[in-house]
């Protein structure tokens, strides 16, 4: 059951929520401060339409997620809905939470619409628009699905890079593709390619990644040809070549260290050619201590790395992908981003990427080691958790039946694809926001179907709200409800697509076996450059 404390303060009189109009939001966010600009939509609704300078963070996961994106309180923020009022229940979450600057855009994206500003789909739209601007700009050689086909039949020497997390390679690769991030090439490309005589071709799902990361070894200045691969596995899969499936072929996990002072020094130059500040730990712990601006203190190592020990306060953001996808990481426009490594190589040339990007980024050398910035400094702060998760009772599998039989509703808060796939019959979809469309009596007997017990969380806070204290939660999933002699089905068409308010079909459908999805994909992307406007351009930094 919910916390009489959580219930409380859910009900409380919210401070009144300040509303902005579009055309004060636009000049808010090319003005030069810091702002946050939160899409508390849910990612499909997102996905389909939103600002340039958005940052997805759905109502859904609002309470899990804000600090990480928007750490500091006094942050200016501006709610973007779709004119339904969410943004307003999510104002009165932030409130409770500490934040005490927050604002709606009037309207929401209708009014957005209306103003004739910018509107696209898509995700990691900044990071995007940038991978068509640099490619556009440095002419980064590439080279077509068929032609690298064609070369791999021929026997010619050459070795293909895949840039993407390891997670995501293995899902469909280029055949003989070796798994190397982004954010890793500096640091070990020439170990996989030690002789200069060697092409390597860079890949990834579809563009930017394969444009910055062939960049990235065009401008260290390495011997070897560099290609990128057009359109990555999707060209491939496009040119009806055949990918591979659960590959495991990775970068080695030992650097090789005589090359680490060419390295260093190659690292160096490019990050002098684009005055990438790079600050002691005595300057980062004064900035942590401040409570004037947000600063967000980036590990770029890789994930075992970060899990063998990192700073505290640090998040993971493995370098490629922060590139790649910067708001999910740093949610707030204007912020001031610190980078490190242990090495002195992938922090520089991540830092000489997001400065093209437009970032205020430092790089704080050796930082792991950084004896100032060790447990007891202002760093742990930075990761404060808002989330105070409401009590709510667990219920198990096996005592569902009985539950349903006495009368309780079954809400499945899954993702909606999950609950496609398989859910207990008789259980209704739902999602935060639309909870209170289900229309259920504060007497109602309720129990969620969750498998991420912040959602749950958040969904019980919901429901506390609305009156409904009787509240039990089942996180076992499928299997579990299986073999307790649930009766568990699919529903290929429900919800239906236009209720999925969760799910972004054209990004995700595009490594289904969809080639319509890919085709719109990829013309998403390479039209980016037609839709910005004169000050998202001027946000980028070209050198």
């Amino acid at each position: 059951m919910t916390s009489t404390q959580n219930v409380t303060a859910t009900q409380n009189t919210p401070q009144p929520l300040p509303a902005v109009d579009a055309p004060t939001l636009k000049r808010w966010l090319h003005d030069g401060g810091e702002i946050a600009l939160l899409d508390v939509r849910e990612h499909g609704q997102y996905g389909e339409a939103h600002p340039f300078y958005a940052t997805t963070l759905p109502y859904s996961r609002l309470e899990i997620e804000v600090t990480r994106l928007v750490p500091r309180r006094a942050t200016r923020i501006v709610l973007l809905d779709e004119g339904d009022g969410v943004s307003q229940r999510a104002a009165r979450a932030l409130q409770a939470s500490g934040y005490s600057d927050v604002r709606a855009l009037e309207g929401g994206m209708p009014a957005w619409r209306a103003a004739g500003f910018g509107v696209f789909a898509g995700v990691n739209l900044p990071s995007k628009t940038f991978g068509e601007l640099a490619e556009h700009q440095w002419h980064t050689p590439r080279i077509s699905a068929t032609d690298l086909a064609e070369r791999q039949q021929r026997g010619d020497d050459l070795i293909v890079l895949d840039g993407r997390p390891y997670a995501e390679y293995g899902k469909m690769n280029i055949p003989g593709a070796i798994c190397c991030p982004n954010g890793e090439l500096a640091l070990r490309a020439l170990q996989l390619a030690p002789d200069p005589a060697t092409t390597i071709v860079i890949n990834c799902a579809g563009r930017t990644r394969s444009i910055i990361g062939a960049q990235t070894l065009i401008d260290l200045g390495v011997p070897n040809p560099v290609l990128a691969l057009e359109n990555g596995t999707q060209g491939w899969y496009l040119a009806d070549l055949q990918l591979e499936h659960g590959s495991n072929r990775k970068y080695p996990e030992a650097v090789d260290m005589a090359q680490l002072p060419v390295l260093r020094e190659r690292a160096r130059r490019l990050a002098r050619h684009l005055s990438v500040s790079v600050v002691d730990a005595r300057q980062v712990r004064a900035w942590l201590d401040e409570s004037g601006r947000n600063i967000f203190l980036c590990d770029v190592r890789t994930p075992e790395e970060y899990a063998a020990g990192t700073l505290p306060g640090a998040q993971h953001t493995p370098g490629g992908q922060l590139i790649q996808a910067t708001d999910q990481y740093v949610g707030v426009r204007g912020a001031r981003i610190v980078l490190f490594d242990d090495e002195g190589v992938r922090a520089l040339v991540v830092a000489a990427w997001l400065t093209r990007l437009g970032w205020d980024v430092h790089v704080l050398p050796g930082g792991v080691s950084a004896k100032e910035l060790q447990p007891g400094s202002g760093a742990a702060a930075a990761a404060t958790d808002a989330l105070v998760s409401p009590t709510f009772e667990a219920i198990a599998a096996t005592d569902l039946a009985a539950a349903m039989q006495q009368g309780a509703a079954l809400i499945d808060v899954r993702p909606s694809m999950s609950y496609r796939k398989a859910h207990v019959r008789g259980a209704r979809w739902s999602i935060r926001p639309r909870l209170q469309a289900l229309a259920l009596t504060p007497e109602a007997d309720v129990v969620l179907l969750a498998d991420d017990a912040g959602v749950a969380a958040l969904a019980a806070r919901e429901l506390a709200g609305l009156g409904i204290l009787r509240v039990r939660v089942n996180a076992d999933g499928p299997a579990s409800w299986r073999d307790a002699g649930l009766p568990v089905e699919a529903s290929p068409d429900l919800p239906a697509n236009a209720d999925c308010i969760d799910y972004l079909f054209f990004v995700h459908d595009r490594h289904d076996g969809n080639k319509e999805a890919a085709r719109q994909y990829l013309a998403w992307e390479t039209n980016l450059l037609n839709q910005v406007d004169a000050q998202e351009l001027a946000g980028f930094r070209l050198s």
